[in-house]
């Protein structure tokens, strides 16, 4: 028993003729692209923070990650990045999970409005990059921002007595600036992010390090910059990069598009 609704659906009772149908209607529903979303500032953790709202928490993109991995109908994924940057947890725990599923499967990063600092980080780990003319990416840096409220406190007559177990117990506490001994300090763990993000870099997009190094400024550049320089690989949208992923993941045809997850604005 068949039922055809349309032109390209149907129902079916034995797999003879679920075949013999799929090879009619000239497509194979078991070939799949998959689109994840990363979307938002990246920070590692699902929170209640409602500063962090609308954020892509790497928790979530990982998940959807491996159940696209693990889905055998599903030839290839798209990640469809869409973000500021975030924090370097984040960004290397996806990393990781890209790494663990290229060893699958093909991995194309789609970029949108912008794949800034963070979010670059995890695209140039893909096997292929597609940005918009106009997108914003690059930005490969590290920054750590403190501020100093002394006067302020000063001003309103507000004193602190601080009991800690080592001098740099209290390091970027807002009632004090920094020594020249902690900005060294300081400093030096934003150099070492600051060579594992270039490194990361260098490997992903098979450039000579010292040429990252020298774009590597916190510059953003547009999609058509970046694609000059070796940044990305192609210019165009979410659908080029489908049509792409689904060439590299073999599937002939027709290709049914899932979507693992939402943009962060839309979710729940």
């Amino acid at each position: 028993m068949v039922l055809i609704i349309g032109a390209g659906l149907y129902l079916a009772l034995g797999s003879g003729l679920k075949d013999e149908i799929k090879e009619k209607l000239g497509r194979d529903s078991d070939d799949k692209v998959a689109v994840v979303y990363l979307e938002g500032k990246m920070i590692a953790d699902k929170s209640t923070d409602p500063a962090d709202q609308g954020s892509a928490f790497s928790s979530d993109v990982v998940k959807a990650l491996r159940k696209a991995t693990a889905d055998d109908d599903i030839k290839a994924i798209v990640l469809r990045v869409n973000s500021p940057g975030g924090t370097p947890v984040a960004a290397e725990e996806i990393i990781s999970q890209i790494n663990r599923t290229r060893a699958e499967k093909p991995v194309i990063v789609s970029m949108g409005d912008s794949a800034t600092s963070a979010a670059y980080y995890v695209s140039a780990t893909a096997d292929k990059i597609y940005a918009n003319p106009d997108t914003f990416t690059g930005s490969i840096g590290v920054i750590w921002v403190f501020k100093n409220k002394t006067r302020y406190y000063n001003e309103e007559g507000i004193n602190f007595y601080i009991a800690k177990s080592g001098n740099f117990k209290d390091v970027g506490a807002d009632w004090r600036g920094l020594s020249e001994n902690e900005k060294s300090y300081i400093q030096s763990i934003i150099n070492e992010s600051y060579d594992r993000f270039v490194t990361t870099v260098a490997a992903g997009r098979d450039l000579p390090e010292d040429k990252i190094r020298a774009i590597a400024d916190g510059r953003v550049f547009t999609g058509t910059s970046a694609k000059n320089m070796g940044l990305v690989d192609e210019i165009g949208g979410l659908y080029d990069a489908v049509a792409y992923a689904a060439k590299a993941g073999g599937i002939d045809g027709e290709t049914e598009i899932v979507y693992m997850n939402e943009p962060a604005a839309k979710s729940k």
